[in-house]
Parts: structure tokens; sequence; C-alpha cells
């Protein structure tokens, strides 16, 4: 983890530069960073949060499918080879999802197959703060929504992902 940027830096970055910063908040998708850095300058970090949700959002429903299908399943096989970004890592670890039971694994692996078999994407959830527990009992909730509400709340929880990361890269 580097030194927070102030704002006044972030504002100062081409929007290649801004890019190359940030292309990596949005799960293996710098289109969002491109997208988000053309409201440049910032008045806030709330406004830079907001312009990389509000380009997510902006985005045609296909390109959203394919920001939410980046994400790697919690506490699945991808994080266990290490093979997810170093945030999705950090944030997972927190969660203590680097450190289930064999029983654990089993249960998040069905619940992931289970929620990816009836809506055709992972499960996301912004996993910083939380716990497995309290992870496991939003699976459970979730599993029994629509599709529709579905896509909406994996697009509201990237929001919040969005917010945590930027929050640790720039100071306020």
């Amino acid at each position: 983890m580097t030194t927070p940027l102030a704002l006044a830096a972030v504002n100062a970055l081409t929007a290649e530069a801004f890019v190359a910063q940030f292309g990596d908040v949005a799960e293996h998708s710098p289109w969002v960073a491109e997208e988000a850095a053309r409201a440049a300058p910032f008045a806030s970090r709330a406004a830079l949060v907001e312009a990389f949700a509000a380009a997510m959002r902006r985005a045609p429903r296909e390109r959203q499918l394919a920001l939410i299908r980046a994400h790697p399943d919690l506490a699945g096989k991808a994080a266990v080879r290490g093979e997810i970004a170093e945030d999705s890592r950090r944030e997972q670890a927190g969660a203590g999802l680097d450190r289930l039971s064999p029983e654990e694994f089993a249960r998040f692996t069905a619940l992931n197959e289970a929620y990816k078999a009836r809506f055709g994407f992972p499960f996301i959830l912004a996993v910083k703060g939380a716990t497995k527990d309290l992870i496991l009992a939003a699976f459970e909730t979730r599993l029994h929504h629509d599709a529709d509400t579905e896509f909406d709340t994996a697009l509201t929880q990237i929001a919040r992902i969005f917010r945590f990361r930027l929050e640790d890269r720039v100071e306020d």
C-alpha cells in the first residue's frame, strides 16, 4: 500500500496517469477509471468516488455485467491460488476469508456455485469491515432475490468497493 495522494495531486494527473494510478480500482476494468477521469477536476474525494460510480452506472448493461463478472468469488479457488487482484486479496483477508476451516470453505464454495447458477455472475459484497458470518448471512438472503434486484445490488456493492479503495488511495 502506498501513501495516499492529495486531491490536488489527483487533479494534476493527466488522463493517462489517472488510469495508471486508478485503473485497477474497478476489478480488471480500467474503462471505469477512463470514464471517471473525464469528470476531473474533483472538488472532493467524495466527488472522485461518485465519478467512478457514475461511470459504472452510465455504462451499457453488457459492460456492467462484464464488470460484475470480473470480480472473484469470495473465498473462491482463485483466491486460494493467489490469482486475484491485490486489493481483493487484502479485502478478503481482512474479512477472515483466507482463514476458513475446510467446512467453511465448502460452504462458501457451495453458495458461490448456487449464486452463479441462479444469477449468471458472482456474488459481490464489499467485504471491508465484514465478518465471514455477515457474508454468509448476506449470501443466504440474496439467493432469494430476483435477478434485477441482484444485478442492481451487485452494482451498489461495486460502488462501495470503489469508495473503500479510493479512500485508501486519496486523502480527503
